[in-house]
């Protein structure tokens, strides 16, 4: 053995600690955020945080690269608040319970943590950082445009923005909120759930405690989709913000074959949408099915039979009421990976719920939208698409049920690739699908701030 070789000191490794808020899609950000980061430099080494029972659910999906490891702090949500049955009660849980186990995790870990990437929605993280020294990057994994409309949330009180009733005031127009385009007051971010709870003070509190106290901000958009929030929250915040997006899994499009079958019938989905021909099938995934009440998913599965589009359904997990419902045009399979299957030449639209991962992964295939839209930052996301953009139609009323006949009509004009109104949407989003591009390629706006943002770690910037 060379003995030179020996003798060279290790790399200084920097030591990242991720910590996402434990929900599905702030999973997948934080994740394909570390795995951006990793294809980066070797030099960086990824303690990915997550409570034990997500470690469960995320054991059987493809291992991470080496240098992303999983590190676990104890189930210590009460099941009485599980995610989707009180998101307030559960919000507050993550903010209010994990914190002194994330502490204890800390001090185990090795070697020492350089930095900690923590979810705008994990409040206490900022906090904890600053008290260990320890620089914190906050990962907004929603648009720069709603992280805008709640950093200036006082000027929706001032000008008797909020609170208001939707029922009367919902098409008032806000113009005054920095870098976001003229919105109604029904299309921003709807602070209640259910019954009606406000999440807001406990969201507000994350806002201000990455302009006060981060050493960075991250956003998962990139900075050509949405220039006008990222320059104003630029010249608004005193830190280094860095649009880093799509922060999708597009590192893994190459890595797969096409072997994913859908273990219902064994039939495969990719040989499936290989047999259609181009730009003809509707993809239809909505998020958890809890959001959409029985009457109107009956409504949405009449109305996309009625209309004759062939079309990819992902019923996650929910069978019951697809009985029947595969045929030659259509196929129903309980889970897919969603960004092969958006960059599949066969599909020509994407009827989604407006997950901003999803809407990302849309924008980087090139296709264009149907909205439905439930709760949170879908509803200003929906808006993006639809009047922004102008890359997708709105299919979710303000109120009451969409009818199979609406539903119907909407699909089948959605889905004319001879129109010249879907020639021009389908031009733009191509438009869209070629900055997402440049972005990430190499000296792209993203590409340069994901090397800033790993410089700065590296050196300890910040504090």
């Amino acid at each position: 053995m060379d003995p030179a070789k020996t003798e060279r000191p290790e790399p200084t490794v920097c030591h990242l600690v991720a910590m996402p808020y434990p929900g599905r899609s702030h999973i997948n950000a934080m994740m394909n955020l570390c795995k951006l980061l990793a294809s980066k430099t070797a030099d960086i080494l990824i303690s990915f945080v997550v409570t034990e029972e997500w470690l469960g659910f995320i054991s059987s999906e493809p291992k991470p690269p080496a240098q992303i490891r999983f590190a676990t702090v104890p189930n210590c949500i009460p099941s009485e608040v599980g995610r989707g049955k009180d998101f307030p009660g559960f919000l507050k849980a993550v903010n209010t319970k994990m914190e002194v186990y994330f502490e204890e995790l800390l001090d185990r870990l090795q070697p020492p943590v350089k930095a900690i990437v923590a979810d705008t929605y994990v409040y206490w993280a900022i906090g904890l950082g600053n008290r260990r020294n320890i620089p914190v990057a906050s990962l907004f994994p929603m648009p720069a445009m709603v992280f805008s409309v709640l950093h200036h949330f006082e000027l929706l009180v001032q000008n008797q923005h909020f609170p208001v009733d939707l029922s009367e005031r919902g098409d008032e127009l806000v113009d005054y909120i920095p870098g976001v385009s003229t919105i109604r007051i029904a299309d921003l971010p709807n602070f209640t759930y259910g019954d009606g709870r406000l999440v807001l003070p406990g969201v507000l509190e994350g806002i201000t405690n990455v302009s006060k106290k981060a050493q960075y901000l991250l956003f998962t958009t990139f900075h050509e989709l949405e220039a006008a929030a990222i320059d104003a929250i630029k010249a608004n915040l005193p830190i280094p913000v860095y649009p880093i997006g799509p922060v999708i899994p597009y590192l893994e499009l190459e890595e797969k074959k096409a072997s994913i079958t859908n273990s219902n019938n064994g039939v495969n989905y990719l040989q499936w949408l290989d047999s259609q021909p181009p730009c003809s099938v509707l993809y239809i995934s909505m998020g958890s099915f809890l959001s959409v009440s029985n009457t109107q998913m009956d409504e949405i599965i009449g109305g996309i039979t009625d209309s004759g589009v062939r079309c990819l359904w992902v019923s996650r997990g929910e069978t019951g009421q697809f009985k029947n419902y595969n045929g030659d045009m259509s196929l129903v399979v309980p889970w897919c990976d969603q960004l092969k299957v958006l960059c599949h030449s066969s599909i020509g639209a994407f009827w989604t719920h407006c997950g901003w991962n999803s809407t990302l992964e849309a924008v980087f295939a090139g296709v264009p939208m149907l909205t439905f839209p439930i709760y949170g930052d879908q509803v200003p996301i929906s808006k993006h698409i639809v009047e922004d953009w102008k890359i997708g139609w709105k299919v979710k009323k303000d109120v009451g049920v969409v009818t199979r006949g609406e539903i119907s009509e909407l699909v089948k004009r959605f889905m004319d690739n001879k129109s010249d109104e879907m020639i021009a949407m389908r031009q733009r989003a191509k438009e869209l699908q070629k900055s997402s591009r440049r972005a990430i390629a190499k000296g792209g706006s993203s590409d340069a701030n994901l090397d800033a943002f790993i410089r700065n770690i590296s050196v300890g910037h910040g504090h």
